[in-house]
């Protein structure tokens, strides 16, 4: 459901941070009904950090940088205890939403 025929879906967009040639991080968005489903509007919206590059501001940069492409909102369905909730409260304090 996240990934199959990735790329020709409304809402499907993608951003890879890479460093020496090796992909660290990616940040992809979709409209799907998933555990974060809203509505049929903004997009579910997901991240992977390799553990080692956390705490540098490598996914907050990217999270700014995809804007969710047109969208003025998404949709993350996270536990509190993950890593990510301190992200995306950060790119919240960034961006102004």
């Amino acid at each position: 459901m996240y990934t199959d025929d990735f790329g020709i879906r409304k809402g499907d967009n993608c951003l890879v941070a890479d460093f020496g040639g090796k992909v660290i991080e990616a940040v992809w968005t979709r409209i799907m009904d998933d555990y974060g489903h809203v509505d049929d509007e903004p997009p579910s919206f997901a991240s992977s950090l390799y553990k080692e590059y956390r705490g540098q501001g490598i996914g907050s940069q990217l999270m700014v940088k995809i804007k969710w492409k047109g969208y003025e909102r998404a949709s993350l369905a996270v536990q509190k205890a993950n890593y990510a909730v301190k992200i995306v409260q950060g790119c919240r304090m960034q961006d102004g939403r």
